[in-house]
């Protein structure tokens, strides 16, 4: 009996070590995505390991398609990590952190380089591309140990990573996806950036189902949708123009965000000269898109929005759903594509797979940049945790 009870209490503590492990793995992770500095990160860097990069190209039926490896020297396992739309593409410096940390933590990395996405073109194409990418990547790249491959998609392409997975061609070949800030049905998204207001879901738990959400949307998602519609709202010699002029603005606006205020701030103006040489009704749209008038900008675009989003390749609500584990992460002041999504996500997703939903005070628009309060940490760490034990 002397020599049993420490053996008992080692076999305990053993345990509960174990058990502990993911989790401590996640607050690792979350540290050093979110960039804590000080004595929390020191300890966290000490869970990483080191890693290369490479450049590759994927083939597809349109020709090789660009992509980049994040491979550390020991892996857990593979995934495809799609980026949001952004001009930079898999060079997006959000992106390639995220990367770099998901292969700190084990995990091999391919981010494809999908051309629509650097065009802002919200298209099935995008779908089609991830869907092709992510065979590849099980299939023939042997980079993914005979095993299947997650999919991580980031804002749009989180909704379109989960509409891949449910197809036919990847079936036994996704271990799970992940959707970071992403939508379960384009239109009602559309229609939430033209009108600052979405429904509930109907079985949402609290919340009066008459009641909508609603939250002043970002200039940024009404832009996009014009550049979509331009051929529907203004006549065919202004398209071009038109849409040259709405690019311009969405470029500005990626450098806006902390990597060139002053070039932005350049482009900006020159845009808005831009705006008074256009012929009517261009001129008028531009100068909303200039004046990041969503208020009137909204209602002209918003008879168009079930035309230009309602590809059931678009929409996780219209396409078959997945039977692996999803993993669901929005921010509560995401204003392009709204919180509410992802509780549709997950009302849409149950039944047909295991979901695992976290609604974060401590993320904005896929991007950890809100103030750290230490339940939001604790909640993430479990998330990443199990995500990354997966």
């Amino acid at each position: 009996m002397r020599f049993r009870r420490p053996v008992i209490v080692c076999v305990v503590l053993a345990a509960l070590i174990f058990m502990a492990r993911p989790y401590v793995h996640g607050l690792t992770f979350v540290i050093r995505v979110a960039e804590m500095q000080g004595a929390a990160r020191r300890i966290a860097d000490l869970d990483t390991m080191r890693g290369q990069e490479r450049d590759i190209t994927i083939p597809t039926a349109r020709g090789p398609m660009r992509a980049r490896v994040y491979e550390p020297r020991s892996q857990h396992r593979a995934a495809l990590l799609t980026s949001g739309l952004h001009p930079s593409g898999i060079d997006e410096p959000r992106l390639v952190r995220l990367a770099r940390q998901l292969s700190a933590a084990g995990v091999t990395i391919v981010t494809p380089d999908v051309p629509e996405l650097s065009r802002f073109e919200i298209t099935p194409e995008i779908t089609n591309a991830i869907e092709r990418a992510a065979g590849w990547l099980a299939l023939e790249s042997g980079l993914a140990l005979n095993r299947p491959v997650g999919l991580m998609g980031i804002s749009f392409s989180g909704g379109l990573s989960i509409v891949a997975a449910g197809r036919p061609s990847l079936a036994g070949h996704v271990a799970y996806v992940f959707a970071f800030g992403g939508h379960d049905d384009l239109p009602r998204v559309l229609r939430y950036l033209c009108t600052g207001s979405e429904p509930y879901p109907s079985h949402e738990l609290g919340v009066q189902s008459d009641r909508p959400f609603v939250l002043a949307p970002h200039d940024y998602g009404v832009a996009v949708i014009l550049l979509g519609a331009a051929d529907r709202v203004v006549p065919k010699a202004q398209v071009g123009p038109l849409r040259e002029a709405v690019r311009r603005y969405l470029l500005a606006s990626a450098l806006d965000s902390n990597v060139d205020k002053a070039a932005a701030a350049r482009e900006f103006d020159a845009l808005k000269q831009i705006a008074r040489t256009l012929p009517e009704p261009s001129a008028t749209l531009m100068r909303y898109v200039n004046d990041r008038d969503v208020v009137h900008l909204g209602p002209r675009l918003l008879p168009y929005v079930g035309v230009s989003g309602g590809d059931g390749a678009l929409s996780v609500s219209k396409a078959p759903k997945p039977s692996v584990p999803v993993f669901l992460l929005h921010g509560t002041e995401d204003n392009v594509i709204p919180s509410v999504e992802s509780e549709y996500l997950a009302q849409d997703l149950r039944g047909h797979a295991p979901i695992r939903l976290l609604l974060s005070g401590f993320i904005s628009h896929a991007e950890a940049d809100r103030p750290v309060h230490i339940s939001d940490v604790m909640q993430l760490a479990g998330f990443w945790g199990d995500l990354l034990s997966r």
